[in-house]
């Protein structure tokens, strides 16, 4: 396999309403079954998901979490109000989110966005606006393309961030190697391959964490299409979640 990788230089700063794949389509040229890798920041923006801390309504709960890990109360009550599911409170908000994603602050973010009170929240479907920017792609370009949209996360038991897929499009989330054979004939019976993760940490290498300024990465010559939509398979059922069992059980 060869694959290429590379980034969409010259974005310009994304507002509201911005249509990402006309932006896009302007900026480079796509070929049939790329992979459109996207920072859920810029999508956020163009979904218009900034809002100001003054115009936050702090409950007496986040004024609680946020005295408990000095945080603002303001922030704390926009991660409350984005969560289905509070697993810790300190020393961090550690939450399930409305679409089933487990991560620090609900995805909530201060870096990269203009105005020193507003914070950034993440798309409010990720599958549906990779959905969305992958049916735009093909109205103007007549290319059928996978996209996957990224968020930065920490990971237990390790230090450090890196890229993960929080919502796709036009590609499986996983691939599963059961019922394969190794190099010596055994058959694989625990082998599910994360590969929207592995495409998500790679982009975020080329993406970069500060002002850069590249926000969409493109990789070509994978060869995973699929007319396959949603990141919910990855997410580890609650039967199955030893850590979200013990996590819920400290709080109890």
């Amino acid at each position: 396999m060869s694959v290429t990788a590379f980034t969409v230089e010259n974005i310009p700063l994304i507002k509201a309403g911005d249509d990402l794949a006309r932006i896009l389509n302007g900026k480079t040229e796509l070929k049939e079954h790329d992979i459109v890798v996207i920072s859920s920041t810029i999508v956020s923006k163009s979904e218009g998901r900034i809002v100001s801390l003054d115009n936050v309504n702090v409950t007496e709960k986040a004024k609680t979490i946020a005295k408990r890990n000095d945080n603002d109360p303001r922030f704390v009550q926009a991660v409350l109000d984005e969560s289905e599911e509070i697993l810790l409170e300190s020393p961090f908000l550690l939450v399930r989110t409305r679409n089933g994603s487990i991560c620090v602050n609900a995805g909530i973010d201060h870096s990269n966005v203009e105005g020193e009170k507003n914070i950034l929240l993440l798309p409010d479907d990720p599958d549906k606006s990779a959905r969305q920017i992958k049916e735009s792609i093909f109205k103007y370009t007549s290319k059928k393309v996978s996209v996957v949209i990224t968020d930065t996360n920490g990971r237990a038991f390790r230090i450090g961030q890196t890229g993960a897929a929080i919502g796709i499009a036009g590609i499986k989330a996983s691939r599963d190697w059961r019922g394969t054979k190794d190099l010596f004939g055994r058959v694989l019976e625990v082998k599910n391959e994360a590969v929207v993760d592995e495409i998500a940490g790679f982009a975020n290498i080329l993406m970069g964490e500060g002002n850069g300024g590249t926000p969409i990465v493109i990789i070509r010559g994978m060869g995973m299409y699929h007319e396959s939509y949603g990141i919910r398979e990855l997410f580890r059922p609650e039967k199955e979640d030893v850590i979200r069992r013990a996590l819920k059980s400290l709080s109890a």
